[in-house]
């Protein structure tokens, strides 16, 4: 059995990659600081779900501080711990390069001591920044991040890249756009916008609506977060898009969510936020040849499956 460390298992991704591996039979070390970003009682509800498992074990620990690798020296890394939100990001950009840069390479450095020869880490679609050209490929070039996070994710692959050949180190990082399913964070959009409709609450719509954004079912995100760290081509160092390749603009997102739940939107139209971006457009051919990535839930079927986690 393959031993894996999570870090950020009781976030909205990292808890549902955490119950597939666990389900499979891999033993899995959980590692989350259960930080405030969002209400803590959501991640002590996947917590709870995942130490019904006998192959978990769980530490509340700072990826900026463990000590885990070395310790207890898993086969393969799944490093999904970061700080996230674009806007949050704004008002806060140092604590961005303290947990994602610093942590990040915090982990590379003890894998790197325990020649732990398969890591897989969270990038973003925010590294696109305001490209022009869609759908985004990852053979585009990188020059207009738009955000300190989206920088702090560019930094991860930098620093991916120079560890894998210094060190031999087997790394993927995997761009996820926009993911959303049941368990999903609540700054987002397809949890605000879906929880406010059902609740018969006001929300904030930002723009003319025209925006678009490209959202992918979590559990096609865990398949190719799996793929990743299953890695059976034996890849060295790599990113991916991980998209359903569908941008929905968010008028239509709107649209989308009143059909499924039944009722109309109640929302105040105000201005763009500094940091957004107009378009996000996954091209996932690279994810398809390299880890057979396929998409399966559409938006419709996916809202009405986050509807029902309610």
């Amino acid at each position: 059995m393959t031993r894996i460390l999570v870090t950020g298992c009781c976030g909205f991704i990292g808890s549902h990659v955490t119950e597939y591996l666990l389900d499979r039979g891999d033993i899995i070390l959980g590692i989350d600081n259960i930080n405030n970003y969002y209400d803590t009682s959501k991640k002590i509800e996947n917590l709870n779900i995942l130490q019904k498992y006998d192959n978990f074990e769980f530490r509340k620990e700072d990826i900026c501080e463990t000590n885990i690798v070395n310790e207890w020296k898993p086969d393969k890394i799944c490093h999904l711990a970061s700080a996230t939100g674009v806007r949050h990001s704004i008002k806060n950009p140092k604590s961005y390069l303290k947990i994602n840069v610093e942590g990040f390479i915090h982990i590379l450095e003890q894998a790197k001591n325990n020649n732990i020869k398969q890591i897989v880490y969270a990038s973003s679609s925010s590294v696109y920044g305001i490209n022009k050209k869609l759908p985004f490929s990852e053979l585009d070039p990188i020059e207009t991040c738009n955000s300190p996070y989206a920088t702090s994710k560019m930094a991860m692959e930098l620093y991916a890249k120079t560890y894998s050949q210094l060190y031999n180190l087997n790394i993927i990082g995997l761009r996820f756009f926009t993911v959303y399913g049941p368990r999903g964070r609540p700054d987002m959009a397809p949890y605000r916008f879906l929880k406010a409709i059902h609740n018969g609450t006001k929300f904030n719509k930002y723009g003319d609506g025209l925006s678009s954004r490209d959202y992918t079912y979590v559990d096609d995100i865990v398949d190719g977060v799996v793929a990743s760290l299953d890695n059976k081509k034996e890849l060295k160092c790599e990113v991916y898009n991980l998209g359903n390749s569908n941008a929905v603009t968010l008028n239509e997102f709107i649209e989308l969510c009143e059909k499924v739940v039944g009722k109309k939107a109640n929302y105040d139209e105000i201005e763009n936020q500094l940091g957004d971006v107009p378009h996000t457009f996954a091209d996932i051919s690279k994810a398809k040849r390299d880890l057979d990535y396929e998409p399966k839930v559409k938006l419709e079927e996916g809202l009405r499956l986050m509807l029902i986690s309610f």
